[in-house]
């Protein structure tokens, strides 16, 4: 017999440099790289970090659904999370990921976390009584939210 449904094993990320992304998610998320993935030993070329990378929220929580993966692309081009006539060209957001945090301190926490590891602030509704939030890129400029959800 068949499964009833398809399982959503990994979000996959176009982006020019598979290995800088997976290390900004890595230590946002605290993930681990797939068994092979890791970046190589100082000194040795990283024949696996330029074309398609994969993190685990735990090395073998292979069928959680909330892994990530990397994939190459030299012709990507960043989403835009707000379209305006200041980004000719760029294509607009197709889907962006969302994050919780349990409180405000928290989420300041994490904001201080992104941009320190690289990422870029978009959006700052921190001051909302229902659903604070913070919009951010990552360095690839992929869009990205981080929200208080009770």
């Amino acid at each position: 017999m068949s499964d009833a449904h398809p399982f959503v094993s990994q979000t996959v990320l176009d982006c020019p440099h598979p290995r800088v992304l997976a290390e900004f998610y890595r230590q946002l998320l605290g993930y681990s790289y797939r068994p092979g993935d890791e970046p190589p030993p100082a000194g040795r070329a990283d024949e696996r970090g330029g074309d398609w990378l994969v993190l685990r929220p735990e090395p073998d929580a292979r069928d959680s659904g909330r892994g990530l993966a990397f994939q190459a692309n030299a012709e990507y081009v960043p989403p835009v999370w707000t379209p305006g006539p200041d980004r000719p060209g760029a294509q607009q957001q197709m889907l962006h990921l969302d994050m919780t945090v349990r409180d405000v301190e928290s989420l300041e926490h994490q904001r201080r976390r992104v941009l320190d590891l690289g990422g870029t602030e978009l959006h700052d509704r921190s001051d909302d009584e229902e659903e604070p939030l913070h919009v951010f890129a990552d360095p690839a400029g992929h869009p990205f939210c981080i929200f208080v959800a009770g």
